[in-house]
């Protein structure tokens, strides 16, 4: 299969699209456009990033007491005017987190599809879950990015179910549940379980129920990372 017919069979045949790279894996190529294509939104809504900032800073008066006037306005200072390696190390660790969770998130859910199989691959997983990804990091980072650009603002623009929450604090713990519920990533582990079921030679549903347990961990983690960010932060 082409790189083209790949990416297409994701969205449109995702059942076929998988057999095949389970059968012959692919993932240089889609992984260096991927990896490109990110790189390209990081650097589109970097410009975003201290106007947000300056706006939470602003709306903060319980962290502005604790914090105290002199640091509150040291802070602020450093948004209004932020250094420009800031930005440019925040485009390049976009790409870098992103190739390390591809060649992580694979391996542990090898591990946990050997607690109901013998069969499948490091490399068949790897392969299907970067182009499942291709979802969310293409079609859904392009809606992202179009949302971002028209609301001039990064933390109040989600594809989660936060959207269906105007008013909800993007600093309350409320806010960082509901974003890990993302409709792309939905989709991603969605597909994801043709290709497990696939691998791992087991039915449908338990490829599904593999993939969405993996999301359900994944979630946790995060949350459990956006809650401890939150209190350090505060």
């Amino acid at each position: 299969m082409t790189f083209f017919s790949r990416l297409l069979g994701v969205y449109f045949n995702p059942k076929d699209t998988f057999t095949a790279l389970s059968e012959r894996p692919k993932w240089a190529d889609i992984l260096i456009v991927l990896l490109i294509l990110v790189t390209v939104y990081a650097a589109l809504i970097a410009p975003y990033i201290p106007q947000d900032q300056i706006k939470r800073l602003q709306t903060d008066t319980e962290a502005r007491e604790k914090r105290g006037e002199d640091a509150y306005q040291r802070r602020m200072e450093f948004w209004k005017n932020p250094p420009p390696i800031m930005a440019i190390a925040g485009i390049i660790m976009q790409p870098v987190s992103l190739l390390i969770g591809f060649l992580i998130q694979p391996l542990i859910i090898l591990g946990i599809g050997r607690l109901t199989s013998t069969e499948g691959k490091y490399i068949q997983i790897f392969s299907t879950f970067i182009h499942a990804n291709a979802i969310n990091l293409v079609l859904g980072n392009s809606l992202r990015a179009f949302l971002i650009s028209s609301r001039e603002s990064v933390f109040q623009t989600t594809t989660s179910l936060a959207l269906f929450f105007p008013r909800l604090e993007t600093m309350s713990p409320a806010y960082v549940v509901l974003t890990q519920v993302d409709f792309f990533q939905l989709w991603v582990f969605g597909i994801l379980g043709f290709a497990l079921a696939d691998i791992f030679k087991i039915e449908l549903k338990k490829g599904l129920i593999l993939s969405y347990s993996f999301w359900l961990i994944r979630s946790l983690f995060y949350i459990a990372i956006g809650l401890l960010s939150m209190k350090l932060g505060g």
